[in-house]
């Protein structure tokens, strides 16, 4: 009996020392909680929106700490605690936790309103506002702002985890070529709060805007914040509010800061690619007088997040893009989830036997035709609808999404309408799109509609050496009517990576 009580001693402190170890081996967490500024959405970069929370774990040793972004767009310090968001985080913190907290855009709403009743009474103080929630039905007690932050703080001091207040991260407003501080309001009472209960307190507001204000409002604009949304920064805006804030905390006496790499490689989001196959109409041609749309087709785009590469030729059809393995070229590079634009027709009406070898048999079909080239080599020419089906087939083995455009307009104008090609290529290209369950755009309709709406004699200024190809001002302008046809189709997959347009 004194021996199995031996035993059982012996594997009782075994398990406590191995409890003891396993405990003090555990990587301590570093939880973050606030609004859309620090994880936007479900912090995918949905529209190319990115929170600095999104960004900072690349910053921190992962072998030492664990990093929890517990933060949700659209709340406030009030809000986030309504809906029991910290009593999530609060279960979970241990001894040695760290907890990240950034409000105060959301903070400045009404108080009790249908849409989201989020606002907290301005300041630190202890003053009340009783309220039936019109949005909740419930009866509710709202405080300060102060009040909600210091609560956080109290909350997980009492769980032996360390706080660091934050102030929010300036809007993308600029005042005499400065960015505006809060450091009057939201800035200035989270710092209050963090002297209270002493505590780290990073004024990020205020370090980020001076960040902002070297770079420049037209810097800055299109590249860490969009023009359309000036309080919500992309990946390059969320990365240096993350950057301030990991200066902020060497700089600081928290612990925190010893879990910081020395040389953080920091990854943005990877880049889609756009690839635009077609010919002179679309390439950059290097004349002035025969310019792609194309060329000026970027402009449209997020390219922070997308990247557009114009592969397309002068002289091309949809035969030799193929022969001459300029398709191949477009393969080699085209990865799973790229976006590819067809369009082709303006040479595959030439001849097919002789000259320029460019052109293809008409339709779609399987019908081919031998041809015997300058260096006796022999060719196996196809329809044009088999060439497009194959562009197709090859792309979404590749992963990617193929769009299908029908051709540009020429400045032609029969009977004083936009001639179109509605019998010919722009049908076999429809075609072509529906047999492999591609998408197709119409483009040839969108410009022949805008075309007839200025008349002949300004689209004569977008045609200055021939009916087929445009100068400067028709490439933009067709550009422009092709990134808009793209962001109004629900189905192409373009449109969060295409800015608004403006007429």
């Amino acid at each position: 009996m004194q021996t199995i009580k031996s035993v059982l001693l012996v594997v009782f402190y075994s398990l406590l020392l191995v409890h003891c170890t396993s405990s003090s081996n555990e990587k301590p967490t570093v939880y973050m909680v606030g609004d859309s500024t620090v994880k936007n959405g479900q912090g995918d970069g949905a529209g190319g929106l990115w929170g600095w929370g999104d960004f900072i774990g690349q910053f921190l040793d992962s072998t030492k700490v664990n990093v929890e972004n517990h933060a949700l767009g659209g709340t406030s310090s009030r809000t986030f605690q309504d809906l029991g968001l910290w009593d999530s985080v609060h279960r979970k913190l241990n001894k040695g936790d760290y907890v990240l907290i950034q409000f105060g855009h959301n903070d400045d709403g009404p108080i009790n309103d249908d849409f989201r009743a989020r606002g907290t009474i301005k300041g630190i103080g202890n003053e009340s506002e009783e309220i039936d929630n019109i949005l909740t039905g419930k009866h509710e007690i709202v405080h300060s702002y102060g009040w909600y932050i210091q609560k956080v703080v109290t909350e997980a001091k009492e769980k032996g985890a360390i706080p660091v207040v934050l102030s929010p991260i300036p809007r993308n407003k600029w005042n005499e070529g400065k960015v505006p501080l809060n450091n009057a309001s939201y800035g200035l009472w989270a710092k209050q709060i963090a002297q209270e209960e002493q505590v780290t307190f990073i004024d990020l507001n205020t370090k980020m805007a001076q960040k902002m204000d070297s770079i420049g409002e037209t810097d800055i604009t299109g590249t860490y914040f969009y023009e359309h949304d000036h309080t919500h920064t992309s990946a390059k805006g969320a990365v240096m509010a993350a950057e301030v804030i990991i200066e902020a905390l060497k700089q600081s006496s928290n612990s925190l800061a010893d879990f910081i790499l020395g040389k953080p490689l920091v990854k943005l989001p990877k880049k889609r690619n756009l690839f635009l196959v077609g010919d002179s109409t679309m390439a950059d041609n290097g004349d002035e007088n025969a310019v792609g749309w194309g060329v000026p087709f970027p402009i449209h785009f997020d390219t922070t997040r997308i990247h557009i590469i114009n592969k397309a030729r002068g002289g091309s059809s949809s035969r030799t893009f193929m022969y001459e393995g300029l398709w191949d070229s477009v393969l080699k590079q085209m990865q799973p989830k790229d976006f590819v634009l067809l369009q082709f027709g303006h040479n595959d009406a030439g001849n097919i036997a002789k000259a320029k070898y460019r052109g293809s048999l008409k339709g779609i079909g399987d019908e081919l035709q031998e041809v015997v080239r300058p260096d006796s080599t022999l060719e196996t020419v196809h329809t044009f609808g088999w060439y497009m089906k194959k562009y197709i087939r090859d792309a979404k083995a590749k992963g990617a999404v193929p769009i299908v455009l029908s051709l540009t307009v020429r400045n032609e104008w029969p009977s004083g309408i936009v001639e179109q090609r509605t019998d010919s290529y722009i049908k076999w290209a429809r075609e072509a799109a529906k047999v492999e369950n591609a998408i197709f755009l119409d483009i040839s309709d969108s410009l022949a509609v805008k075309y007839g709406e200025l008349g002949k004699e300004k689209v004569n200024a977008f045609f200055p050496k021939d009916h087929t190809h445009t100068g400067a001002k028709g490439a933009a302008f067709n550009a422009r009517i092709i990134a808009q046809s793209l962001r109004n189709c629900s189905t192409c997959g373009l449109r969060e990576f295409i800015l608004p347009i403006k007429d």
